[in-house]
């Protein structure tokens, strides 16, 4: 009988502890560790090997060796192929994290859609064949060479894989994989590093491209330890408010293209729907002649982006005035608010301040700081912006307005959209503006 033994495993990193630790010093994070019951037996099983994935291959010199750059497969879906930085690559290891029901099972099944010549092995350990053939006949999925594998445990996965030889390997999910000689459950972490190191060793010496789709936490983070992260060779994030219908697939690690790329897709009943030009979506609805709206220019990754910034600033009924942003750092709002005060003279200590990004967009760009202020101050005036008026630029401190990158993208992307009338900083553009007070000035005229 196998002695069983008591050990404690950080849920962040996989770190493991005889006793338990509030704070894990592998990764420094708080609450983190749990306690497992682990066999004898167990402890050395990891070791165990799968079947032709043995290393056999000997040192290269560097000039030897093989690239594939140039044998890259587009997806065919436009803004999937842009987030990869133009496709899949042989032999590459992907995985696309997002919370339930924002479409990464809808995705992977339009890939065999846009593809039906490309040999696919779908791995779904979360439905069951009839399942997906329903949500495939929805999509319009039309191809025989997309296969449904409906098997969990991960040898008999490797082993199909290795019989097959697919353009495509793409397993749902990594948390519902598992291997034998494992004691744990899975989904635990020492099955999800187990697992997605056999398939890190499939896609590197089969040349097997693997797609793998993982659970997020409730924090919005790949769940599992973060060594997943680490061996993949791109992360991909599905992200999208369910109340709206736009979905962004941004790529937070790329070893072969761009990090922080975006790609836009609207969900419809039939699926993914890629947007061209996500500006006019974001921007639809724009209402005119109303205080507190403006239009910023942020970047996401390489693609300029128009975005609605909406402030409402009313005076307070209480002691303390109310600090309210959705899409926009609380602590930036504050910042921002103190600038206003002290090198502008705006008061807004006695009053409420809302602050919304339309669309349920969340705007990190530094270059959006010149947008909210006037915003801020327009609704703070009761006096509206012009519609053909956008904003590029960030706040300093100092009242100061900061160059910030890709400015002749932005300003490009927003005269595509009817945007004349910009105000950005620079001394090397036409009628720059230098100060805070300039732009509110030029913008309340």
């Amino acid at each position: 009988m196998a002695k069983v033994k008591t050990q404690f495993e950080c849920s962040n990193c996989g770190y493991v502890s005889p006793k338990w630790n509030g704070s894990c010093p592998s990764c420094g994070e708080w609450n983190t560790f749990s306690e497992k019951t682990v066999s004898k037996k167990s402890s050395s099983s990891h070791k165990a090997k799968v079947e032709g994935l043995e290393s056999t291959a000997a040192p290269q010199k560097l000039e030897d060796v093989e690239t594939s750059e140039k044998s890259r497969f587009r997806s065919n879906i436009s803004e999937l192929d842009r987030v990869l930085g133009g496709g899949f690559l042989p032999g590459s290891y992907v995985l696309i994290g997002g919370e339930p029901g924002v479409g990464k099972s809808t995705l992977t099944l339009q890939i065999a859609k846009a593809n039906p010549e490309l040999t696919i092995l779908y791995c779904a350990g979360e439905e069951s064949a009839g399942q997906i053939k329903q949500r495939a006949a929805r999509l319009g999925v039309e191809s025989n060479k997309l296969l449904i594998y409906n098997e969990t445990q991960v040898d008999n996965i490797i082993a199909e894989a290795q019989k097959m030889q697919p353009d495509l390997l793409i397993v749902d999910s990594i948390q519902t994989v598992y291997r034998t000689e494992l004691s744990s459950m899975p989904g635990s972490i020492q099955q999800v590093k187990e697992c997605a190191a056999l398939f890190q060793q499939l896609a590197k010496k089969k040349n097997i491209t693997t797609l793998v789709i993982g659970h997020v936490t409730k924090e919005g983070d790949i769940a599992g330890p973060r060594v997943l992260e680490h061996m993949v060779d791109t992360v991909l994030q599905f992200e999208g408010d369910k109340q709206y219908t736009y979905r962004l697939l941004r790529s937070l690690k790329n070893r072969f293209g761009a990090a922080q790329e975006v790609g836009v897709f609207e969900m419809k009943s039939d699926g993914l729907i890629e947007v061209s030009n996500p500006s006019e979506l974001f921007i639809s609805d724009k209402t005119t002649g109303i205080s507190g709206n403006a239009v910023v220019c942020t970047m996401e990754g390489t693609r300029p982006l128009l975005i609605e910034v909406q402030a409402l600033v009313t005076p307070s009924s209480y002691g303390s005035p109310q600090r309210t942003a959705n899409g926009f750092d609380r602590n930036r709002l504050a910042l921002l608010l103190a600038v206003l005060e002290k090198r502008v003279g705006k008061n807004f200590s006695n009053h409420d301040v809302y602050l919304n990004i339309a669309g349920g967009f969340k705007l990190n760009d530094p270059a959006g700081d010149l947008g909210v202020c006037c915003a801020l101050v327009s609704s703070l005036m009761d006096e509206p912006i012009a519609s053909h008026m956008a904003f590029i630029g960030e706040v300093g401190l100092g009242g100061e307005i900061r160059t910030v990158p890709h400015l002749e993208q932005r300003e490009k992307e927003a005269k595509k959209l009817g945007y004349k009338d910009l105000v950005m900083p620079g001394s090397k553009q036409k009628n720059g503006i230098r100060y805070l007070h300039e732009a509110i000035k030029k913008a309340l005229r």
